[in-house]
């Protein structure tokens, strides 16, 4: 009887360590398909914020809270279901959706170019297209929080289709953990930076009307340095999203069988890989700049066609009336 016990015991442990291998790899796969969103996901970091600019200062961060949630739910009861079916039954729909987010990103980014060397373009819009304008009272505040979630929901679709690309040769049942974990630590990770802005001119304001000299360098620094760090993160985005579309669109096109583009940028990472010391790194700039390249011709084409369209639409509906 002992000698059974020993077994079960021996069965159990090997069981338990082929979990933790299990949880191990799902975490190693939820890892590395977050890394993949980081053009999208510093993106919509740097245009939530916008959301609550106006508000006071109390509701700032129920409203941060009111929109997390609603992002959550959209990625966990939304996204996460349409895009595991979608794996399932037909696979090579992702790949396209995946193309289509891949020229989104790539036209978001050229686009966000374009309107910054245009004077007479209100970039501010641009960046929160959806956005009612902020003010006091619960009617206006609901607004608020609906037009964020329904912005949202775009990104946080392109989020978690790269995501799955990423997974799509998993387990089902794998899949469908590793997005889940995918679109928790998204959704903590950006609304948390975007309370910990917002709330940092607060922190800088306190800081600087206290006594001690170093506290009050502190807080005029933070308050001084808020502004600089949104236009950072709205440029680092912008490259972001031109990188990370372009990248899209570069494999997308070898999955779906046109192998020219991905096998001309690959001969150029080849020749540079064995260079002593520097090839990975020489070869990771080739495929970065290649990606970006293919990103920002294919955005602006895609501005040049958008833009042509609604100034013919404009002036088919000026002429009706």
């Amino acid at each position: 009887m002992s000698g059974g016990l020993v077994g079960l015991l021996d069965d159990i442990a090997a069981l338990a360590k082929l979990a933790a291998a299990s949880i191990d790899d799902v975490g190693a796969a939820a890892g590395r398909a977050s890394v993949k969103t980081a053009g999208v996901v510093v993106d919509d970091t740097a245009v939530t914020p916008t959301y609550v600019d106006g508000l006071t200062a109390d509701r700032e961060l129920p409203v941060i809270r009111r929109i997390a949630t609603g992002s959550l739910r959209n990625k966990l009861l939304i996204i996460l279901p349409a895009a595991l079916l979608l794996s399932e039954v037909a696979p090579i729909l992702v790949e396209i959706i995946l193309m289509f987010g891949g020229a989104y990103l790539s036209f978001e980014g050229a686009e966000k170019i374009h309107h910054r060397f245009s004077s007479h373009v209100d970039e501010a819009a641009h960046d929160a297209p959806d956005l009612i304008a902020p003010a006091d009272g619960p009617e206006q505040e609901e607004q608020t929080v609906k037009s964020a979630v329904r912005t949202d929901f775009i990104l946080s679709t392109e989020i978690m289709v790269i995501a799955l690309k990423e997974v799509i040769d998993e387990g089902l049942f794998s899949r469908a953990i590793i997005l889940a974990i995918v679109a928790v630590l998204i959704t903590v990770a950006v609304y948390g930076v975007v309370a910990l802005i917002v709330k940092m001119d607060d922190v800088g304001l306190h800081l600087a009307q206290r006594s001690g000299n170093g506290s009050q360098r502190v807080g005029r620094a933070l308050v001084n340095g808020m502004p600089k760090l949104l236009a950072a993160l709205a440029t680092i985005g912008t490259a972001a999203m031109i990188w990370v579309g372009g990248h899209i669109l570069l494999n997308g096109t070898d999955e779906l069988g046109w192998h020219g583009p991905y096998d001309f940028v690959h001969s150029l990472e080849t020749r540079v890989h064995d260079i002593a010391g520097i090839g990975g790194v020489l070869s990771w700039v080739v495929n970065t700049l290649a990606s970006a390249l293919i990103g920002l011709a294919v955005g602006f084409v895609l501005v040049a066609v958008i833009t042509r369209v609604k100034a013919a639409r404009t002036h088919g509906s000026r002429a009706t009336h």
